[in-house]
């Protein structure tokens, strides 16, 4: 499907230099010295669990909430002080906010009308907005006469029909089942393919940010621990919280001098004896305590002689390596392992900005 030509506008980038957000009565802040760049037309994602200031800082550059330190620009323009309705930027929320009164399509026309567009141009927006969403057959339908996923359509098509210079999407599938999350899931990144505008996308669910994002960045405490491409975050965590949040690892110790060696479910080799492990293989001995099937693989649970616990993949239909209760050698290859800092407190107290662009 073509871009549609009265959607279609530059690219717009984003710099968020070292902004901080402290609430009056906390002694941490939500957002502490965070910057980045967010270049124009990429996906950027901030992903981290709750609390870990990824919402505060979409709500900073939205404008909603007030900024301790630092400065946010759009291409060169400080908007850091500027009003939201005066940032030029596009907000989808979890909670879709039509107004009920109002048709798909007077929905959709609002933001225009109050931005005094010539109504022949409005025509021609709102039906291109509709096309995009593919909701062209419920333009005269109220929002209580279509379902969740329907309605977020129209939320999307009214945030860009005023061609914004990026779009910021807060969660704006959390309130879906898994099956229209998918759907939705697909019809996100079309939109962002067929417009090339910047889209900035907040979620704590990591296969959501795999699966949309051109880069990722992991927020912890209010800092980026990482930020990266979705391959390169998964494969090579920087550190032990980027490992352990996104996506299960294996962490063992001793492999190099005061680091820890994180080896992904599906990089990890079984075997029923140590000699059938090739040499500079790194190998540990361990038990089988559960084996669960997953639909399109199965997860080996594992106990390792030092008392932790990790876990093993196999594709559904390969061979299972052994059965619950039996000893195995689990093993990798050393090009399949990160090597991140250990830490003398707890796993998830890495706060040092990683690769930020």
């Amino acid at each position: 499907m073509s871009q549609p030509s009265t959607l279609g506008q530059a690219s717009h980038g984003i710099r968020i230099s070292a902004v901080s957000k402290m609430y009056a009565g906390t002694s941490q802040p939500a957002v502490n010295d965070v910057s980045l760049d967010i270049a124009p037309g990429e996906f950027m994602t901030f992903l981290g669990p709750s609390g870990s200031g990824k919402t505060t800082m979409l709500s900073m550059i939205a404008g909603f909430v007030a900024l301790t330190a630092g400065r946010i620009e759009t291409d060169g323009r400080d908007i850091s002080r500027l009003k939201p309705h005066k940032r030029d930027l596009g907000v989808v929320f979890q909670h879709y906010a039509l107004f009920p009164h109002m048709t798909v399509a007077r929905n959709i026309a609002f933001p225009l009308q109050q931005r005094s567009v010539p109504k022949a141009e409005i025509a021609a927006r709102v039906r291109a907005a509709l096309e995009l969403v593919r909701l062209e057959q419920y333009a005269d339908r109220l929002p209580r006469q279509l379902s969740g996923g329907q309605q977020q359509r129209v939320a999307l098509a009214r945030a860009v029909v005023y061609q914004p210079r990026a779009l910021l999407l807060d969660e704006p599938l959390g309130a879906l089942d898994k099956k229209l999350r998918d759907q939705l899931q697909r019809e996100i990144a079309r939109m962002h393919r067929e417009l090339g505008m910047t889209f900035i996308f907040v979620t704590h669910d990591q296969e959501e940010a795999l699966t949309l994002s051109d880069r990722i960045a992991v927020f912890n405490e209010g800092r980026i621990e990482q930020v990266g491409p979705p391959a390169e975050l998964y494969e090579r965590p920087a550190t032990l919280f980027v490992a352990e949040f996104l996506g299960e690892s294996n962490v063992f110790a001793g492999v190099a001098d005061g680091q820890l060696a994180v080896v992904r479910p599906e990089r990890l080799e079984l075997s029923s004896r140590a000699d059938a492990v090739p040499a500079g293989h790194p190998q540990r001995p361990a038990l089988v305590t559960d084996i669960v099937y997953v639909g399109n693989h199965h997860r080996i649970g594992l106990r390792f002689a030092d008392g932790t616990s990790g876990c093993a993949m196999r594709v559904s239909g390969a061979p299972l390596p052994a059965a619950p209760g039996e000893s195995v050698i689990a093993s990798w290859t050393p090009a399949h392992h990160s090597l991140v800092a250990d830490s003398t407190t707890t796993r998830t107290e890495h706060q040092s900005p990683v690769g930020i662009g």
